[in-house]
């Protein structure tokens, strides 16, 4: 691990809890740590991972990095405040958004490996940057590969049975209203989504959408499936809250 102090950080109320990953959205590594360094960019994390797996620690996991801005998470919001953020090397959407290699996903787990060790952080405050804002990022993005993460033991996972095709009618979106939808709402809000139940597929409920099928269903995104809540993601959501359920969350 290599040392790169940041001067951008201020003092935590409480030990950390929760995870927050991101994407460098950067055109190179160097770059994003010269501006996570840069005390006028007011920004920094607390590790950054290249693509060859080298690590760079850049603010104390004692104190409180400035890399997920406004947020929110299950009643959380001050996202900095609660915690570990790591930026984790890639283009992002902006300049070429591309697979994230296995050297850097091992570093990734091992780090985390290592937070974990430190801190008392549940599988479901293991999240990424559009889990916390989605209607403001993306990263990690659809191409992280979040079930491998939680192969490993970190974050949650899910693959439920589906009902019978056509069980559970066509995919909700966007000017829909009812039960269907307000039950969506909900359950987003349960799981952590800044979301309350309405009863209207609007906007911020496709957004919310999109942000849980980058996380949990990425073969969704890109398609005609996404920001609509299809079977197979109310199905998925349900199991989620259940697992969670089973962790006494």
């Amino acid at each position: 691990m290599f040392e790169q102090p940041s001067p951008n950080f201020n003092e935590r109320k409480g030990p950390p809890d929760m995870v927050v990953l991101h994407y460098t959205g950067m055109t190179s590594g160097p770059a994003a740590i010269a501006r996570l360094c840069d005390p006028k960019a007011k920004v920094s994390a607390h590790y950054v991972v290249e693509e060859d797996g080298a690590i760079y620690r850049l603010v104390a996991e004692e104190r409180r990095a400035w890399h997920a801005g406004v947020g929110f998470w299950k009643g959380e919001t001050d996202i900095n405040g609660a915690s570990i953020g790591i930026e984790i090397v890639n283009p992002g959407h902006e300049f070429g958004y591309r697979d994230f290699p296995q050297a850097q996903i091992d570093a990734v787990i091992g780090l985390l490996d290592g937070i974990r060790e430190r801190w008392d952080i549940p599988d479901w405050r293991i999240l990424g940057h559009s889990d916390v804002a989605p209607a403001r990022k993306a990263d990690p993005g659809e191409r992280f590969p979040w079930q491998v993460l939680a192969e490993h033991g970190h974050g949650l996972w899910v693959t439920p049975d589906m009902p019978p095709e056509g069980a559970m009618g066509p995919p909700l979106g966007m000017g829909e209203t009812g039960l269907g939808v307000f039950s969506l709402q909900s359950a987003l809000g349960k799981l952590g989504y800044n979301i309350l139940a309405g009863g209207s597929y609007d906007a911020e409920t496709a957004t919310i959408v999109t942000a849980f099928q980058r996380h949990w269903l990425p073969e969704q995104i890109g398609t005609d499936i996404e920001g609509r809540a299809d079977a197979k993601l109310r199905v998925t959501l349900m199991a989620l809250l259940r697992h969670m359920t089973l962790l006494d969350v």
